[in-house]
């Protein structure tokens, strides 16, 4: 595992995370430069705290996307108190908020163009928001088993839902055009939730982890591992014991950080 106490010429990239409390994280994802370019073995990261942000305690976060110009969408979750929103990164301010039904647990969200896409938990029905405007939206029929995590490559979308499938969907009929088995060393990974798309990679919490899979969309082999419970052990001796599970990435692809 790359730490600190690892050979130098490390390369870093920032990455945030959100887990359920009064304040979001960033963190430095550390690796030798080697890594980049070894195809012989799953790499192992380390993580290293740097900045914290406020958010709010009572968004239940399901889904993280990086919107540009310092600002977060965010689908949140629980029966009678999901939403989508609009949030100033820096201060954690929602600046938009659209409520859901009470029958609907919102689960993961991505951005495409001008379109936000949110699957929901149990149900086979998704949302479309325009993210100028949360107050619009359309429905369409979820082909995935469930709604778990949705990313983008900016083509076509990519979902989870728990199980160990990675789907790809096409954007304009929001049906299943392809489906790969993740695997570690030949075995499932299972539980695949939140997504993102960053560098030619998915990147998936597995959940009741402290784990982020890095997937090839190719084949779904699982290529590296982040590993954060150093993470939640920092957290819990500094007396944070409002913790949950980790959820919630988005990648800035102009700042190179994740989010």
């Amino acid at each position: 595992m790359a730490s600190k106490s690892s050979p130098l010429n490390c390369t870093k990239i920032s990455i945030f995370i959100s887990l359920f409390l009064a304040s979001i994280v960033i963190i430095f994802l550390s690796l030798p430069s080697k890594a980049l370019n070894s195809s012989d073995s799953t790499q192992i990261y380390s993580v290293e705290v740097v900045k914290e942000f406020h958010h709010d305690p009572y968004a239940f976060t399901q889904g993280l996307v990086y919107g540009g110009n310092e600002t977060l969408f965010e689908s949140t979750g629980l029966y009678q108190r999901s939403s989508v929103r609009k949030v100033a990164l820096h201060t954690g301010k929602v600046e938009a908020l659209q409520k859901m039904d009470d029958s609907y647990f919102g689960e993961g969200l991505t951005l495409l163009g001008e379109r936000l896409f949110q699957v929901t938990w149990l149900k086979k029905t998704g949302f479309i928001y325009d993210r100028n405007d949360l107050s619009k939206f359309e429905t369409f029929t979820n082909h995935m088993r469930d709604g778990w995590g949705l990313a983008t490559n900016g083509e076509v979308l990519f979902g989870s839902d728990g199980t160990s499938t990675l789907y790809q969907i096409d954007p304009q009929s929001m049906k299943v055009i392809g489906e790969h088995v993740v695997k570690y060393k030949g075995h499932e990974v299972h539980n695949l939730n939140e997504l993102e798309f960053v560098d030619g990679e998915i990147w998936a919490n597995v959940w009741q982890t402290d784990c982020i899979a890095r997937i090839s969309h190719e084949d779904g082999t699982v290529r590296g591992w982040i590993l954060l419970n150093n993470l939640r052990e920092g957290l819990l001796a500094a007396g944070r014991r409002d913790i949950d599970v980790l959820n919630g990435i988005a990648w800035d692809s102009e700042k190179n950080r994740l989010l």
